[in-house]
């Protein structure tokens, strides 16, 4: 989804100005902190002093602050929430192919749902997929394909260095244009979701903060060139999605890259989503958690339920909007900086405790605002 979301930055700057490059790197700031101090909730010191990783998912820490409300309360409210945003972002992915499909080949006389089936119909050994070693490496695939569209689109705008002019920044903004940018840029951070689950697996997961600090720094890097080219290179013309500024030939070539890229990038939500719903079937009943048979039927079911839900769907992108500010928002800055303080609060320095109110009071206010912009834009929809 990163990916997606990077291709819009340079939009996000035409509307937000200097104010958007600033964004840029304090978003990966905050979202790298959210990251730490959500793994931080993972682990209690034992007798000794030393850390020792009790919980191992998202919803054990939510059991862990809500046990006293009710045992399983927080878990519910995590696993809901975990697999909307999944769902939703796999049906993003299908939407996205269908479309980069059609414009891949206009003189095709199919249209863009049924172009949605076809890549749909690729997506069917996602239903084998058992392990998250097969997940990484297509994922792997993934961020070789999405360095080629970057340094395509980058490349190219350095060839037009000659017409590039700091005179095409804006200096006035208008609030909601400057709203949208702020989502745009913030979650094409977000991988919390993940978090949990891949420091668990980490050869030496002492090394998470380490690689978490470096991983967010090259994407700040990387965003800010990427971003900041393409806008001197186009900008009041910049388009919502940066490929559909570039030449007819390029635009295929990228189109084609992003469509690999959004195949490829489908397991991991989707193996995510299916492995909440089978930890949630094997607390109340362990030997058909293991059968093969529910296995295919409960990957089955989210492949089609995703595929109906591309195809039929109105008005999709403003509703992905509206559950991404609340889905999106709530995991990666509103539960981590919640769950933080009510694990550790006695151990805080005040700093800390003055750190995690600022970034839950930041993340009400961008969920409050994405959600009154996406219920805006719905009513001048429907009405």
């Amino acid at each position: 989804l990163q990916g997606i979301f990077v291709l819009g930055l340079p939009y996000a700057l035409l509307h937000s100005g200097y104010s958007g490059l600033l964004l840029i790197v304090l978003a990966a700031a905050l979202c790298c902190y959210t990251g730490k101090i959500l793994i931080a909730c993972l682990y209690e010191e034992n007798e000794d002093g030393q850390l020792v990783r009790v919980r191992d998912t998202y919803e054990d820490i939510a059991n862990a602050c809500c046990k006293k409300l009710s045992p399983n309360l927080g878990g519910v409210v995590v696993n809901v929430t975990q697999v909307m945003e999944l769902i939703m972002t796999c049906i993003l992915y299908l939407v996205a192919s269908g479309n980069l499909l059609s414009h891949s080949f206009p003189y095709v006389p199919v249209t863009e749902k049924t172009w949605s089936v076809i890549a749909f119909v690729t997506l069917l050994p996602c239903i084998f997929i058992r392990t998250l070693k097969i997940v990484s490496k297509l994922s792997q695939l993934c961020s070789l394909v999405h360095f080629v569209i970057i340094f395509v689109v980058i490349t190219y705008c350095l060839t037009q260095m000659h017409q590039w002019s700091w005179a095409k920044f804006r200096l006035s903004l208008e609030f909601e244009d400057f709203l949208v940018s702020v989502g745009v840029i913030i979650f094409s951070y977000t991988s919390q979701i993940f978090l949990p689950t891949l420091e668990g697996n980490m050869k030496n997961p002492g090394e998470f903060r380490c690689m978490l600090n470096w991983t967010h720094f090259f994407a700040c890097i990387l965003k800010t060139t990427f971003a900041l080219t393409a806008f001197l290179t186009w900008g009041e013309k910049t388009k919502e999605v940066i490929t559909d500024n570039l030449p007819s030939f390029l635009e295929t070539l990228v189109n084609l890259c992003l469509l690999t890229k959004a195949l490829l990038s489908y397991p991991l939500p989707f193996f995510a989503a299916t492995e909440i719903v089978y930890s949630c079937i094997s607390k109340d009943n362990h030997s058909n958690y293991r059968s093969p048979l529910l296995a295919l039927t409960v990957r089955g079911s989210f492949l089609l339920l995703t595929l109906l839900m591309a195809m039929f769907t109105p008005y999709f992108a403003l509703l992905m909007g509206l559950s991404g500010s609340v889905t999106g928002a709530a995991m990666t800055f509103l539960l981590p900086s919640l769950f933080h303080l009510k694990l550790k609060w006695k151990k805080l320095s005040f700093l800390e405790k003055c750190a995690d109110i600022s970034v839950f009071i930041l993340g009400f206010l961008c969920s409050l605002a994405g959600i009154v912009c996406s219920i805006k834009g719905l009513l001048e929809v429907f009405g």
